[in-house]
């Protein structure tokens, strides 16, 4: 096998004890898209899914953490993260970034040489 063909593939998301996922990349994703459209229909369109469905989606994560997510811009159609919201999304980039690098690093110490993934 030809090792600039191999990569590493994570998925990580967050879990309430006995409860199933937190939240993960979609809710981040979604989250990401939010804060740079500004609007949650934008961002739906983006994800390919129906307003309704982003906003189900977003009143869940805010339902099962306990803390909104996003807040309604006064005057105009449209949202933006909360203080809570921006912090929650900076830390997931961190931790996914940081994660996936010592993954990375460590596949490449493990692995014999032609599996050792390049990204």
């Amino acid at each position: 096998m030809n090792e600039e063909r191999t990569r590493l593939k994570m998925r990580m998301w967050l879990e309430l004890k006995d409860e199933g996922a937190l939240f993960g990349p979609g809710t981040m994703y979604m989250l990401q898209l939010i804060d740079e459209l500004g609007s949650l229909n934008k961002a739906a369109a983006e994800l390919g899914m129906s307003y309704r469905r982003a906003w189900g989606r977003l009143q869940e994560a805010e339902t099962r953490i306990g803390r909104e997510l996003v807040e309604h811009v006064r005057g105009r159609k449209g949202y933006r993260l909360t203080p809570f919201g921006r912090e929650a999304l900076e830390a997931w980039r961190r931790w996914q970034n940081e994660v996936e690098e010592f993954a990375r690093q460590r596949a490449r110490e493990l692995f014999p040489e032609g599996l050792r993934p390049q990204t």
